[in-house]
């Protein structure tokens, strides 16, 4: 029999009516981690600035777009969306013959729309060989971690699966500002991410979930690991281990029989708008109930289901409940073809944890999977999220993200058999 990893943790983090009733959730608001890592003023920084390509890049990627201030908290918005807003990654990237940058390895600081040198890199060294390049690569590498207690202080176990959604909307978002740099991108599931680990000093409480490629080989280049390995600084001020994430992590971290996508999207967008979308995208908190259009939706559901770069590809399913759509009969749709009939509207808020934002879009989307990998596979998820994300906001739509819902009795109500991975909401 094939052993799937992360079937253990998927089913111990399940939501039923009961559970979320059962185990309510108090937050210590006294000891909330920070979402934002900075290393110590000894390490120089570059400031981001719009006239270099690269660093408008790296911008869009995560970068502050708004902050909103309640009584006694205030949340910066990101051009990432992230549950509850923890935001429970960080961004490293190295880079090797691009304007605007130093040849060297860097992090990604969002506080201060900024990035810090951690270290210059020699002519003949690099962190190629622990993504699985035997030369030199010009361009950038990205590496994504997760200071997993920012989202488990609010979410405890059921967080791992929203550090994985949200590594998969950086690397969407790496993949929508790849677009406007003019460069293709993939994804490495396959690096070698406790090799990563152990070079950037990390201990248990930061660990590395993916890695993406914006780069191409330098032929006869060779390349070795720095002989010296970084000093860690303190991700989040406040951590607690959770035994069950850390094993998660453990079990997800070699991905096995991988099969291949090498295919690239092909997108045809106004890269200004596009760009306009990146900026101003945000999480709808409520819609008006109004019809989209069947060219917005079949919009949707092919720019979703496009090709995603990788290599360890897992199978998704897309479902959408239709409630608002003109020109389509309300219902179940999977990959945009209509599967049963009817209006479901309630029953799918219901799902989303009884959430009006389910019954009041225009559609509903369900991402589901029967895949072995079960970090590519959620990551896969977070992509299709933030396709989704941007092309709603591309066509002056709204969009909301919902991590949680009843898994089994929307499995049921879909008649499939595989892991929920993500809802999403689309209206106006």
């Amino acid at each position: 029999m094939k052993i799937c990893s992360g079937r253990k943790y998927h089913e111990a983090t399940k939501h039923s009516w009961l559970s979320v009733r059962q185990n309510p959730n108090r937050l210590d608001w006294d000891n909330q981690p920070r979402s934002m890592k900075v290393y110590p003023p000894s390490f120089p920084r570059i400031k981001l600035q719009k006239g270099f390509t690269a660093h408008n890049f790296i911008y869009h990627i995560g970068g502050i777009t708004a902050k909103k201030s309640y009584p006694g908290v205030e949340y910066y918005l990101r051009t990432n969306p992230s549950a509850g807003a923890l935001y429970p990654n960080e961004v490293y990237f190295q880079s090797r013959g691009v304007e605007g940058f130093v040849d060297g390895i860097y992090h990604f600081e969002v506080a201060s729309s900024s990035v810090t040198l951690l270290h210059e890199l020699e002519e003949k060294e690099g962190l190629e060989p622990l993504v699985g390049f035997a030369e030199r690569m010009k361009g950038l590498l990205f590496f994504i971690s997760s200071p997993y207690y920012r989202s488990a202080w609010k979410y405890r176990q059921r967080a791992f699966r929203y550090c994985l959604l949200d590594t998969g909307h950086i690397l969407g978002a790496i993949e929508a500002g790849s677009y406007i740099y003019g460069h293709a991108y993939r994804v490495v599931y396959g690096a070698d991410l406790e090799g990563l680990n152990r070079f950037f000093g990390f201990s248990e409480e930061e660990f590395f979930l993916s890695t993406a490629v914006v780069a191409v080989p330098q032929k006869g280049g060779e390349v070795s690991l720095p002989a010296t390995t970084l000093k860690q600084s303190d991700p989040a001020g406040v951590f607690m281990s959770v035994p069950s994430i850390e094993e998660a992590y453990r079990e997800t971290v070699k991905p096995k029989e991988c099969k291949k996508e090498p295919r690239f999207p092909h997108f045809t967008l106004n890269k200004k708008v596009w760009e306009e979308a990146i900026l101003k995208r945000r999480s709808i908190r409520s819609f008006s109930k109004r019809s989209i259009t069947k060219m917005e939706f079949d919009s949707l559901v092919e720019r979703v289901n496009l090709p995603v770069p990788s290599d360890c590809d897992e199978p998704l399913r897309l479902y959408a409940v239709v409630n608002r759509v003109e020109g389509l009969r309300s219902g179940i749709y999977r990959n945009g073809e209509l599967v049963k009939e009817g209006d479901f509207a309630q029953k799918a808020g219901y799902l989303c944890l009884e959430q009006s934002l389910g019954s009041e879009s225009a559609a509903t989307f369900f991402i589901l999977s029967d895949g072995c990998n079960y970090r590519p596979l959620y990551q896969k998820a977070g992509i299709w999220g933030h396709r989704l994300y941007l092309m709603a906001q591309y066509l002056n739509l709204g969009c909301s993200g919902i991590g949680a819902y009843y898994d089994d009795e929307t499995r049921e109500f879909l008649g499939d058999k595989g892991m929920v991975l993500y809802a999403l909401a689309v209206g106006r």
